[in-house]
């Protein structure tokens, strides 16, 4: 058995922790999780039937982490080895970051996609605001930054840049030109090349 098992769906936010496994470097078991049926070992561990979930089959028994942000942070945690966790000076950024795109981005992106739109007045009642100056607030950031934590790629950009590229393939994001130059430099690294050979050429397949 190897280390991981990973339950995911190609065409879905499994891809992400599958370039996060790439790039920790650890061996995995991937179960490919259908729509329509869910199987009973991925409900056994995560109710919800979402993918992607992990099981880290560790010394001290099996972990269960869901959510590609604690996926992604998890694994760096596991395996300093890798060197993709956050310094002590890094911390601010690695965390602020992460957490900004799970919550703020996401839900500035999806409602936007599904046509919902909070009232100016209510804003504030909204933890991301509004889409645009969501939007504003992240590509500042990469403006005067090449990575989330700035000059060192860090498992956040495995998140964070996730997002961003997934924004841009889908045009939900705009290609503002920090976003287009943060996207091309994670699509060069070898650990999100093999990630995505892989989901590619499982989607290519499911398609014949």
């Amino acid at each position: 058995m190897a280390e991981y098992t990973f339950f995911t769906n190609p065409m879905s936010r499994g891809q992400i922790g599958r370039w996060a496994l790439h790039e920790a470097g650890v061996g995995y078991d991937q179960v490919l999780v259908p729509w329509a049926e869910k199987p009973a070992s991925l409900l056994a561990a995560n109710p919800m039937g979402k993918v992607p979930t992990l099981i880290h089959h560790s010394a001290t028994g099996n972990k269960v982490v869901t959510e590609c942000a604690a996926i992604c942070a998890y694994l760096a945690e596991a395996h300093p080895e890798a060197g993709l966790g956050p310094s002590a000076d890094e911390c601010a950024d690695y965390y602020r970051w992460m957490f900004f795109a799970a919550g703020p981005l996401e839900t500035a992106v999806v409602t936007r996609a599904l046509g919902w739109q909070v009232p100016p007045d209510r804003e504030a009642m909204a933890g991301w605001g509004s889409f645009d100056r969501t939007i504003a607030a992240l590509d500042g950031h990469f403006e005067g930054n090449n990575y989330v934590c700035g000059n060192r790629f860090t498992m956040a950009d495995v998140y964070v840049g996730s997002q961003v590229d997934w924004g841009l393939t889908f045009g939900s994001i705009p290609p503002s030109e920090a976003f287009v130059a943060y996207a091309d430099r994670l699509q060069a690294r070898a650990a999100y090349k093999a990630a995505k050979a892989i989901d590619n050429a499982l989607i290519e397949e499911s398609r014949k």
